[in-house]
């Protein structure tokens, strides 16, 4: 009989993207890091990200303006600290990307000088968004991933899950509750495997997948969220989920979204008559911030009964859209759109989690040793509506305080010496695996009308009757079942699905990402969401 392996790190590191990657490699001289990636290495979405990172390199701009900016685009609801901390430090956390290899774009200058080319996006007053061409989430994750493979301090294990948390208390060691590790799902060997760590870090990004229309590759289905809350952490303001204005609208092409740079550079929203809306909706047109824009998108759609709205840059130069623009552009001409000669057929689509597992600015969670970075976090940040390019930005700043606290804490941690074996006596192989399927669909349609850009108590309430059976059915499946990659996912997504109705039902009001009519005005204060575990164990 083949052994299962028993893994072992100082640092385990679930998620193999901006965030994860760059933790991996400032813990890399200093420790054993082991980093699980679900599917291929480079596959997330950091890859994807189009637009940028936001940071201040030009002399007219401030961390103070930074700061403000964000505010003002988290309508209210950003945490003025955090904010501040992550504007401060962004400057140095981009350099070290670059002093790692990332080539940001330049432009020569009258006097002969190239500095960084800065582009606009929406909610900045600045040009403050470096960039790579549109395709800097690629130059970014290409860079971090040659650097991991080639670290002899870090080993990468692709095509493999973790399935949850492992805890000192379940195992009934002394002291303190804290995490020791993790099983794992080896979808290979199709096997759970175990990870012994002193240290675990989730960084495993959003939940977008839980809606039927999104920007997200496939492997953004809620994880760390979900085993988070399973281990006893608590979650904050998961109602507000930003829907990317600007997908594109065609039957061949799937999570494939129009970066905000095009608008930041010229480009218009259009009827299907050709004329301009947004400066009907807000002063600052197609730059507002993203909830402001997606609404507006969404409340043409309904008004004139049509699939889609437009976006439109063919009025600039031929040869500045290709410039500025080439993935982008090449991409359309597969599907028989010029960009440069036409307006482009676009919908909203679910894009990012704005809330998540509460850390504090080291990334520590309420759990000892547990630490979450990146979309799957709430730091603070992004209040009630993210900012465009301050996600990467987030993921490279905790990348780097988590690291600098592990740096100084994990020599007092010890191991433990072995971890439980995963039980599969008493269950099967699956008999009906279209329940999965079925339920899987049922969920994404379901949460994409009832918590979609618009909705209301009765929707929210309806959701979460279906959440409730879907749970029920999953978590017999779960009991029965052997695991599938399919059903770690359903299982989590369903979870975050449940977290993110609550947290809207909590939210008598309307701001930002979370709009409903049956409060359609803001309160006076702004306070998060938080949804504690311990009171909803007996659900």
């Amino acid at each position: 009989m083949t052994s299962i392996p028993d893994y072992q790190c100082d640092v385990l590191i679930v998620g193999s993207g901006a965030a994860g990657l760059s933790l991996a490699l400032r813990l890399a001289p200093y420790y054993q890091v082991t980093v699980l990636s679900k599917a291929q290495v480079n596959e997330g979405s950091t890859l994807y990200a189009q637009g940028g990172i936001a940071a201040v390199f030009d002399e007219t701009d401030s961390i103070e303006s930074h700061v403000e900016d964000t505010l003002i685009a988290g309508a209210g609801l950003c945490e003025r600290e955090t904010v501040s901390f992550i504007a401060s430090n962004a400057r140095h956390c981009v350099q070290w990307l670059i002093d790692n290899g990332v080539a940001f774009d330049k432009e020569s200058q009258d006097n002969g000088e190239a500095r960084y080319h800065l582009t606009r996006e929406g909610g900045h007053s600045h040009r403050r968004i470096l960039h790579s061409a549109d395709a800097t989430g690629r130059a970014v994750e290409t860079t971090l991933v040659s650097q991991a493979l080639s670290h002899p301090n870090i080993r990468i294990i692709e095509r493999t899950n973790a399935v949850d948390l492992i805890m000192s208390d379940k195992l009934g060691l002394p002291g303190k509750r804290r995490v020791v590790g993790a099983w794992i799902w080896n979808r290979n060997r199709e096997q759970v495997e175990t990870c012994r760590a002193r240290a675990v870090v989730l960084a495993t990004g959003g939940a977008a997948k839980v809606y039927q229309y999104t920007t997200n590759p496939d492997v953004a289905s809620g994880d760390g969220i979900a085993m988070a809350w399973r281990a006893g952490c608590r979650v904050a303001n998961l109602e507000f989920n930003q829907f990317h204005p600007t997908c594109l609208f065609h039957p061949q092409a799937q999570n494939f979204l129009l970066t905000e740079a095009l608008r930041g550079e010229g480009a218009w929203l259009l009827r299907p008559d050709g004329t301009r809306f947004m400066p009907d909706f807000d002063e600052r047109a197609e730059l507002a911030p993203r909830d402001i824009v997606a609404r507006a998108i969404d409340h043409e759609m309904k008004r004139l009964g049509v699939d889609c709205m437009y976006l439109d840059i063919s009025h600039q130069p031929e040869s500045f859209v290709r410039a500025h623009f080439p993935m982008i552009y090449e991409k359309l001409l597969t599907f028989g759109l010029d960009l440069t000669k036409q307006p482009i057929p676009i919908v909203p689509a679910a894009h990012y989690t704005c809330g998540g597992v509460m850390v504090d600015q080291q990334g520590r969670t309420d759990v000892d040793g547990l630490y979450a970075i990146g979309e799957v976090s709430y730091t603070g940040l992004h209040g009630a509506n993210r900012m465009a390019s301050n996600s990467l930005l987030e993921c490279l700043v905790y990348g780097w305080s988590a690291a600098e606290d592990m740096i100084r804490r994990l020599p007092d941690v010890a191991a433990v010496d072995q971890l439980p074996a995963w039980d599969e006596s008493r269950v099967d192989d699956a008999d009906e695996r279209v329940v999965i399927q079925h339920n899987w669909h049922e969920l994404r349609l379901f949460m994409w009308d009832y918590m979609g850009i618009v909705r209301t108590t009765k929707r929210l309430e309806r959701a979460l009757r279906r959440i409730n059976l879907l749970q029920q059915e999953i978590d017999e499946y779960y009991a029965h079942f052997r695991l599938s990659n399919n059903l770690l996912e359903l299982r989590n997504l369903v979870q975050v699905a449940e977290l993110m109705v609550r947290c809207a039902l909590e939210r008598k009001e309307s701001r930002g990402l979370h709009y409903t009519p049956d409060y359609p005005d803001q309160l006076p204060d702004a306070l998060p969401t938080q949804l504690q575990p311990d009171n909803y164990r007996n659900r």
